[in-house]
């Protein structure tokens, strides 16, 4: 490695370790914590940080974000200048990186390596041949029309099962398509715009193109009629009907499901998850009614947006305009070696995972966050013996689905086998479509076989953590176990605050609204007694209503029933992980934390996690899209219900931070 380069690397690596601290500075003095605790810890920090101007936000997820991809830029950089002696992933991370900075050329080329496929598309003429082109276009890694992929069976969630899901949609969801106000309504202009533009740059005329945008809105505005929406999505048994394909001839006679599968090259199999049938039932009749140059003009246009990125300089640049400008508020395109680094993690995670885990990830933080897992596990089996709505026998359910959570830690045990995947320095689109088709060959190959149990949907880089209600296990990517997350050398307080919450709320996610529905085995299966499911949707509703009553903007609240899920595994996490801090301190009084008591610095480290900047178009699309609530209402949406955050601040009844009691809520 180059001297200057490895002064970066291990520059880098000493600003990733820096002690996970409390910030006074960042506290805004004239907000006292009874008011509005996420301002009095964060106010400081919001009034005075600068969003850059590449991001439509900045928080501490984000700033953790940007570390890690300058310590990832460092191992593509210095996988890129080996010259010898690179293992076969250091040689796809190298090749890959150098095709992606490769400026030069991919604006040289343009199109030219996607012009195979617009071929196709322009050759179709029949119904018949818009679902083979469908089929071919999932190969490359499009849901176009719809989504077609593998899962494990939700009522038998040891076996891989084949599945057909909504989808197909260029907006961010379905609710873009018919809401009525002013903004929604030019949104929509600005989408066929859009569409219009991007095909004008592919080599349309004006009039071909506006013909062509038109044409490909009418589709998914068709789609999109026939979609669930994001809170119907929250139901798992909204999403799983199980046909043969008989049964599925007959109930949408004009699509040959065998035609379809056949070009897919899966394995085959005689029953398939078709999860949602109103909207196959509206592809059905688009597929039969709708013009062909309609369908051939989302076709060419759902196959460019999914590229458009890794394409030239002005389809990258356009492509941002309308997804990151108008729909984010970012002000620049991302430089294009954050682009590049973002794109072969999500491509080849684990190839460029192992180079992380290798270079940034301390050896001991791995045990220290197993540790901090089973303290929080032990919390919530304290929870879960002595909650008064739950009766014994749903209890004893309870207790045995939380004895079965997996848990998964920093990174894999088995790391993914690329050899099959060939990368080299050609064009960087090539690659990014090669590689969309090998992972869709992967998954279609898990058809009809066992579920791998040891298996990571996300990269060991990642800055987050995720709750798998078929697997029935809490991940932790080494990404997120840092600070001011997670130090092995901080504080109990600091560390239960911040990624102990986390660890609580990932965990509490099985008991939630939708992971509650599944067994300990992952199976959607109802395991509640009736007086207890009734007594949990009780108090949801509770969670539901306080929510909804919190305005972003005067037009716009929150979505009680979209983030019911997130912040109750908020609420839960928080009130566990202080449980689990509580025990580790033992009995006695608390020695102070610095200037504060232990449990003082516990809900400050919780409320730093969440402080964030948004741009007024990301909190708006955020509210309409995310079930997750913005930072601000999941730091005291919880904290206004827990009696321990109020003795620790002396937050008197009736302050804001203090609901009333019999509005108080404590479900965990």
């Amino acid at each position: 490695m180059p001297k200057t380069l490895l002064a970066a690397a291990l520059a880098l690596l000493a600003f990733a370790t820096a002690p996970a601290e409390i910030v006074p500075a960042n506290f805004d003095p004239a907000v006292k914590p009874q008011d509005n605790f996420y301002l009095h810890v964060n106010g400081t920090w919001i009034k005075t940080v600068q969003i850059p101007p590449d991001y439509s936000r900045w928080a501490a997820f984000d700033q953790l974000i940007e570390r890690n991809q300058e310590n990832l830029r460092v191992l593509c950089e210095r996988a890129t200048a080996q010259s010898d002696e690179t293992t076969p992933d250091e040689k796809r991370v190298s090749d890959f990186y150098a095709s992606g900075m490769d400026s030069g050329q991919a604006n040289a080329i343009g199109t030219i390596p996607l012009q195979f496929e617009f071929d196709r598309i322009d050759g179709l003429a029949s119904p018949a041949d818009i679902l083979a082109e469908l089929a071919h276009l999932n190969a490359l890694g499009v849901n176009a029309g719809f989504s077609f992929s593998s899962n494990p069976d939700m009522r038998d969630s040891n076996t891989v099962i084949a599945e057909i899901d909504q989808g197909g949609l260029g907006l961010p969801n379905r609710d873009y398509y018919f809401r009525t106000d002013a903004k929604s309504q030019e949104l929509r202009a600005q989408y066929i715009a859009h569409i219009g533009q991007m095909l004008q740059l592919l080599g349309e005329n004006a009039d071909m193109a506006h013909d062509g945008a038109v044409g490909a809105m009418k589709i998914e505005m068709a789609l999109a009629a026939g979609s669930l929406t994001p809170v119907q999505l929250r139901d798992p048994a909204a999403s799983y009907h199980k046909v043969n394909l008989a049964e599925a001839a007959g109930l949408f006679p004009g699509v040959a499901w065998p035609d379809y599968f056949a070009k897919t090259e899966a394995p085959a199999f005689t029953v398939f998850n078709l999860a949602h049938p109103e909207f196959i039932k509206a592809f059905a009749a688009a597929l039969a009614k709708s013009p062909l140059a309609d369908w051939q003009g989302y076709l060419r246009w759902q196959f460019l947006n999914a590229y458009a990125p890794y394409l030239s300089d002005e389809f990258a640049n356009a492509h941002f305009e309308f997804y990151g400008k108008i729909l984010t508020g970012a002000k620049r395109i991302k430089p294009r070696w954050k682009r590049v680094v973002t794109t072969i993690d999500g491509c080849i995670g684990d190839a460029l995972g192992r180079l992380y885990v290798d270079n940034f990830f301390p050896g001991d933080a791995k045990a220290r966050a197993l540790k901090l897992v089973e303290d929080l596990r032990t919390a919530l089996r304290a929870r879960l013996e002595t909650l008064e709505w739950m009766d014994a026998p749903t209890r004893t359910q309870a207790l045995a689905k939380l004895d079965a959570l997996t848990v998964k830690i920093a990174y894999p045990d088995k790391w993914r086998d690329y050899h099959s995947l060939i990368i080299d320095r050609g064009p960087f689109v090539l690659n990014v479509l090669k590689s969309n088709a090998f992972e869709v060959r992967r998954q279609l190959k898990k058809i009809g076989g066992p579920v791998d149990r040891s298996e990571w949907q996300m990269s060991a880089p990642t800055v987050n953590a995720y709750y798998d209600p078929q697997h029935n296990e809490i991940v932790f990517p080494a990404g997120i176990l840092q600070p001011p997350f997670f130090d092995a050398k901080a504080s109990d307080p600091v560390n239960y605050g911040a990624i102990g919450a986390i660890i609580g709320h990932e965990m509490t996610h099985g008991f939630d609204d939708e992971g509650r529905q599944f067994d300990a085995h992952g199976n959607l299966s109802d395991w509640w007694s009736p007086q207890s499911a009734e007594k949990f949707k009780a108090l949801g509703g509770r969670i539901v209503t306080q929510f909804s009553a919190y305005h972003v903007f005067p037009d716009l609240a929150l979505n009680g029933e979209l983030t019911e899920g997130e912040n109750i595994a908020d609420l839960g996490g928080v009130k566990i992980a202080y449980a689990a801090m509580e025990k580790a301190l033992g009995d006695g009084p608390h020695a102070a934390d610095g200037n504060f008591t232990p449990e003082q610095s516990f809900f400050i480290s919780f409320a730093s996690c969440w402080a964030v900047k948004y741009r007024p178009e990301a909190l708006r699309l955020l509210v309409q899209t995310n079930p997750h609530s913005p930072g601000e209402f999941r730091c005291n949406g919880p904290l206004s219900n827990l009696d321990e955050f109020a003795a620790a601040f002396h937050v008197p009844e009736g302050a804001p931070m203090r609901r009333p009691a019999a509005a108080r809520v404590t479900i965990w």
